[in-house]
C-alpha cells in the first residue's frame, strides 16, 4: 500500500495515477472528504487528515508500505506555523511506523537558512531524518507550471513580468508531472539507504518562458523587469500576504547569489519540454491555443 499526500495538486495527483497505472494499492489522503469520490472512483482508497491533526495523520499513513509527503505552503503564516506543520507531519511518520518516505522537498533544502520558505523543507528532512524512517528526498528546481502565476499578468496586461535581472539567465525549470513520476518510481523501489535526489531537466531563460506563453495566447507578451526594491510591493499587488511575499522576495535574492545549488546524492534527469507545460496550462485557463 503506498499513501500519497496532496493528491489533489499537481505533484501528488501525478504520483497516485502512475501508481495506479502500476497495478499498486494506492490511498490517497485529502483534507476535504468531498475529494474522497473521485478518488475512489479511480480505485484508490481515501483518508481524510488535515497535516496539523497529528492522530489523524498516523492514522491515515498507518498499514504503508511507503508514502508521499510534501509541506503545504500556509501564505498567512510565518516560521513558526512552518515548523509547527513540519513537526507534525514527521511525528506522524515516526508513529505510523511507515518504512520508507518520499518527500517533496527543493534544491537548497541543504541550507538551513537564507533561503526564505526553503529552510522550512531543511527543518522539515532533518525531522523526518530523526524518525529513522528511510527517506527520499526529491530535490526540484524550479517547476515549468509556475507559469500559472503569470496568466493573470498575461491575459490582461499583456506582460510578463521579471523578479531582477534574469530576464537572460537560463534556469533549470522541471514539469510536475515527471516530479510525479520520480516520487511513484522511488516508492516502487525503494532504495538500500535513505538519500537526496536532485532533479535535473531543461534550461530555459524567462524571456524564452514568456515567448512560448505569447504563442500559446496567440498575441504578443512585454517582458517587464520588477527591481529589487519593487519584488516585495509587486507581489503583494499579486495577491499574496505582505509576510509571504518578504519569504519569496528572500528566495529570489537566495536564487539571484547563487546558493541555491544541486548537493544531492545522486541525480535523475526530467524531459519534458516548456512548450508542452505551457499549453497544457493555457488550455486548462481555457485561453486560446494556436493550431499546430
Amino acid at each position: 500500500m503506498y499513501t500519497i499526500t496532496g493528491a489533489t495538486g499537481h505533484v501528488g495527483a501525478v504520483a497516485a495515477q502512475e501508481l495506479l497505472r502500476a497495478g499498486a494499492p494506492v490511498r490517497v489522503v485529502v483534507r476535504d472528504a468531498t475529494r474522497r469520490e473521485t478518488w475512489a472512483q479511480h480505485g484508490a482508497e481515501t483518508a481524510v487528515a488535515d497535516f496539523n491533526d497529528q492522530v489523524a495523520l498516523t492514522r491515515a499513513l498507518g498499514g504503508s508500505d511507503g508514502a508521499f509527503i510534501l509541506l503545504p505552503t500556509i501564505p498567512t503564516g510565518g516560521d513558526a506555523e512552518h515548523r509547527q506543520l513540519a513537526d507534525s507531519i514527521a511525528s506522524a511518520v515516526g508513529a505510523s511506523g511507515v518504512p520508507h518516505v518520499v518527500l517533496l522537498s527543493s534544491i537548497g533544502a541543504d541550507l538551513a537558512d537564507g533561503t526564505g520558505p526553503i529552510r522550512w523543507l531543511h527543518h522539515l528532512e532533518n525531522r523526518l531524518r530523526q524518525t529513522d524512517v528511510l527517506l527520499t528526498a526529491i530535490r526540484s528546481w524550479h517547476f515549468q507550471e509556475k507559469v500559472e502565476t503569470i496568466l493573470g499578468a498575461a491575459l490582461h496586461a499583456d506582460i510578463y513580468p521579471v523578479f531582477g535581472e534574469t530576464a537572460d539567465v537560463p534556469t533549470t525549470m522541471i514539469a510536475t508531472r515527471d516530479i510525479g513520476k520520480a516520487v511513484a518510481e522511488a516508492l516502487l523501489a525503494p532504495p538500500p539507504a535513505s538519500e537526496v535526489i536532485d532533479l535535473e531537466g531543461p534550461e530555459y531563460t524567462e524571456r524564452e518562458v514568456a515567448a512560448e506563453l505569447a504563442a500559446a495566447l496567440g498575441k504578443p507578451l512585454r517582458v517587464v523587469t520588477i527591481p529589487r526594491p519593487g519584488w516585495v510591493d509587486a507581489l503583494v499587488g499579486a495577491g499574496l500576504p505582505t509576510p509571504f511575499a518578504h519569504e519569496l522576495a528572500a528566495l529570489y535574492d537566495a536564487e539571484q547569489r547563487g546558493d541555491l545549488q544541486a548537493r544531492g546524492n545522486r541525480r535523475l534527469t526530467c524531459a519534458t519540454p516548456i512548450d508542452e507545460t505551457v499549453r497544457r496550462v493555457v488550455a486548462a485557463s481555457a485561453g486560446p491555443i494556436p493550431a499546430t
